[in-house]
């Protein structure tokens, strides 16, 4: 990540090493896919808004006011917003030492209706400054805080691509708990490294070690839901692609359906990346976040609490899927039973 002088006026050396120039985000510069199609003005647009958000605490350094430039993005827009946001007090906080005190005023204000964001965009600052998402921010969602992890993950895939993505390299210091998030945060930058192509993400994972790919399934899934930027062929191939790594996907899917329904704004690519990805309605998908997390109980905090969180919704997939597959045979037996003995045979085949 390459910061650049404020253009709006001195205001301060935090200012000035906060904000970042907008061509860091161009996909022409970092060298990903490019490709014809809507896949990366809508990829690229997530990615400007980001900095956006961040953009607004490096010119104010006040929680409220970047808050209000964030509201003037367009609504599908604002949780990216937000996650810059996040990184930007974050980033003030953990250079100031001030123990989280804007990251909670943003969490428990502004960015209420943005919790997950928020805590990616928190990872996001710690990659910045080349530390893990450990110490330094106690304000913030003794489950969710883990998503830093994710978007630690996400941040080394979009500005390290060569290292993180060729060559594979993990950073040091991580349990296997935490790889696994901060793969599903590698994931999520896949998604956009390979600007929503189905056959490149796939092509991509299937590079890294096989214990690696559910967790790089899964975050795919969330940005194929979350940001969008594929249409409806390209999603059925993306099932198609992932294979045994399915549910991972659907996993994925229902956290960005979470996300969604908790802000309010449901794009319509978000219901038609539900149906095909998850195989239910959003409203569905995010209740399997919720019946996950309750199962968990109150005292959950740890990695292994959020790996559970994650293997609870895989399992409600499967369940929604062999209930799926048993309605459907059912139906099937029922016609055949009104079709002649040979033809019903032919329909078991």
């Amino acid at each position: 990540m390459q910061f650049r002088r404020n253009q709006q006026g001195s205001r301060g050396p935090l200012s000035a090493l906060l904000r970042q120039d907008y061509e860091q985000v161009s996909f022409g510069i970092r060298r990903f896919r490019l490709r014809a199609g809507p896949a990366r003005r809508v990829l690229e647009s997530c990615a400007t808004a980001f900095l956006d958000g961040l953009n607004a605490v490096a010119d104010t350094t006040d929680v409220n006011a970047a808050a209000d430039r964030v509201d003037t993005l367009d609504p599908a827009l604002r949780g990216f917003g937000y996650e810059g946001a996040a990184m930007g007090c974050a980033l003030l906080d953990l250079l100031t030492a001030s123990r989280g005190r804007r990251v909670a005023e943003l969490l428990h204000g502004p960015a209420r209706d943005y919790p997950h964001l928020a805590h990616v965009g928190i990872g996001w600052a710690y990659a910045r400054l080349r530390l893990r998402p450990r110490w330094g921010i106690p304000q913030t969602d003794p489950l969710l805080r883990w998503l830093a992890l994710d978007g630690f993950g996400f941040h080394q895939g979009f500005f390290h691509a060569d290292a993180v993505i060729g060559r594979r390299r993990v950073e040091r210091g991580l349990t296997l708990e935490q790889r696994g998030i901060r793969d599903q945060g590698l994931g999520r930058a896949l998604w956009f490294h390979e600007c929503a192509d189905p056959a490149g993400i796939a092509l991509r994972i299937n590079e890294f070690p096989v214990a690696r790919r559910s967790d790089l399934w899964s975050g795919a899934g969330l940005a194929a839901t979350y940001a969008g930027g594929a249409e409806s062929g390209e999603l059925a191939r993306l099932v198609r692609l992932a294979g045994d790594h399915r549910e991972h996907l659907a996993q994925g899917c229902a956290f960005a359906c979470a996300a969604h329904t908790r802000s309010g704004v449901v794009a319509e690519h978000v219901h038609r990346a539900a149906k095909l990805l998850a195989g239910v309605p959003v409203a569905r998908a995010a209740g399997w976040t919720d019946e996950s997390v309750t199962e968990l109980g109150p005292n959950s905090a740890g990695a292994a609490h959020y790996e559970q969180w994650r293997a609870g919704i895989r399992l409600r997939f499967r369940e929604h899927e062999r209930t799926h597959v048993a309605e459907a045979e059912s139906g099937c037996s029922g016609e055949a039973a009104h079709v002649p003995a040979n033809t019903a045979k032919e329909a078991a085949l």
